[in-house]
């Protein structure tokens, strides 16, 4: 017998890759990646209304990005449909199914009448045990037990029983040949021998319609596991009012995918006290037994900060290639530039720290890049009166005469030059990092000036001093 354990992450291409669905792959990859197990992506796009290819390519991608990689798939649900019509004759073959021959009009006839007496608005199971009429359009329904219970024993809720009267009889093929979604989900788990389900507890409610096709079909159905769903922080169900919008949003507004991949594992898992996870730690650590029962907030402030503990803990070679698409994004640098790698790293490596965003890295690479600053009005107005003006001659004159332009060396002219004029330090370096980078904070103003290098240095505080 195969023990192995396979998951599946199986979404509807009617939109983006959000948050919510991001999780459930996110958790589904993990618990396959941790078993040894097979991670299968499947794309259900029955709804041929509503499913694009745009939106298939925007799901693959943005999996792609988070890097939750696939072992089998992408399986497209519309190209098996052969598959799906074969077990649903196979149904009615063994009378478990039926054809039905109700309009549309009538079942709306019926389901107001027994709305009007109290009744749940079931199909009343009339075309059970109707004629056969090969010329009459018709559906077919699952011919759904009407005794007994149908019980889920939840990986993360705990048992949950359904009454089996209270279920109808769904139709599992249209009137056009095509399946639904309860019928194909099982087919297609049986076929790619699924074990395990986690999925979104806005799914549990189909659950007990889908464990009784799989018995129906004699086959063990998967272990079930019901993630509680995210909130915002009004505690209302996320949605894009809350910044849960699509994941290449976030990869937009400069987030890094493993900080995005941490922030979604703690919205409803947790191990320990531990906050920051290396990938090789969470596939180590993760299990459902772990995953809370109740609903997890989203939080963006969190994982802003996340984010920003990400960009400080990455090395900087990692960070100034993630960063180099936002500088031609944002036309700090043309795309046709060229950056030198080693120089770029050390430029990143002084504002790590200081950057929570790869869009807020980019912005302040600009005053290291850049041939001239613009310069806050508030900052000239403060640091570059005329008697600062004339501290800045002296320090371009100083600067000009330097061969080994290094921030030792940078720092031993501006000793020398403080001791000179008998002022303090601040009283050199405060103007000369508002001309140079145009703002009153940066890193240390040394480093900062070695990286601006010689000639952009001179030529900063050189038209400053000109008064351009």
């Amino acid at each position: 017998m195969n023990n192995e354990i396979r998951v599946r992450f199986a979404p509807s291409p009617t939109g983006h890759l959000h948050i919510g669905g991001a999780r459930t792959a996110l958790f589904n990859w993990l618990f396959a990646r941790h078993n040894n197990g097979k991670f299968i992506l499947r794309i259900e796009d029955t709804d041929t209304t509503r499913s694009t290819e745009e939106y298939i390519e925007a799901i693959v991608q943005g999996m792609k990005w988070l890097k939750l990689d696939w072992d089998e798939g992408p399986f497209r649900q519309t190209a098996r449909f052969d598959i799906y019509r074969n077990y649903v004759e196979k149904l009615l073959g063994e009378g478990k199914a039926y054809r039905c021959y109700c309009t549309a009009e009538e079942l709306e006839q019926r389901r107001q009448e027994a709305l009007s007496q109290g009744r749940p608005p079931k199909y009343d199971g009339r075309c059970r045990d109707a004629e056969q009429h090969p010329d009459r359009p018709f559906t077919v329904r699952f011919k759904t037990p009407q005794e007994g219970r149908t019980i889920v024993n939840d990986l993360i809720k705990g048992v949950i029983e359904f009454e089996n009267n209270q279920l109808d009889d769904m139709i599992i093929m249209r009137s056009d040949g095509t399946p639904t979604y309860n019928f194909v989900v099982v087919v297609d788990d049986i076929d790619m021998r699924i074990t395990h389900i986690i999925r979104g507890d806005d799914h549990l409610n189909n659950t007990p319609k889908q464990i009784l096709i799989y018995k129906a079909f004699d086959w063990t159905p998967p272990a079930f596991g019901h993630l509680p769903m995210i909130l915002g922080a009004d505690k209302a169900r996320l949605s894009k009012r809350h910044g849960a919008t699509s994941v290449m949003a976030y990869e937009e507004m400069g987030y890094l995918p493993d900080a995005l991949v941490n922030y979604l594992v703690r919205l409803g898992w947790a191990y320990g006290d531990q906050e920051v996870f290396s990938r090789d730690e969470l596939v180590n650590f993760f299990d459902l037994e772990n995953i809370g029962k109740s609903a997890a907030v989203f939080n963006p402030e969190k994982l802003l900060w996340l984010n920003g503990q990400y960009i400080i803990d990455s090395g900087a070679a990692e960070i100034a290639e993630a960063v180099l698409p936002f500088l031609v994004r944002t036309g700090i640098v043309r795309a046709d530039e060229s950056l030198d790698k080693a120089w770029l790293s050390k430029a990143v490596k002084t504002l790590q720290e200081r950057s929570k965003t790869l869009i807020e890295l980019a912005a302040s690479l600009k005053y290291y890049i850049h041939e001239h600053v613009e310069i806050d009005a508030k900052a000239k107005e403060k640091f570059l009166k005329p008697d600062n003006i004339k501290i800045l001659a002296e320090l371009k004159a100083a600067l000009e005469n330097m061969s080994g332009f290094t921030a030792v060396e940078l720092e031993k002219v501006f000793v020398s030059l403080a001791e000179r004029l008998s002022i303090k330090l601040g009283n050199i370096a405060q103007p000369a990092r508002v001309a140079i980078t145009g703002s009153t904070a940066s890193p240390g103003i040394f480093e900062v000036i070695e990286l601006v290098g010689k000639d952009k240095t001179l030529k900063r505080l050189g038209k400053v001093i000109e008064g351009r």
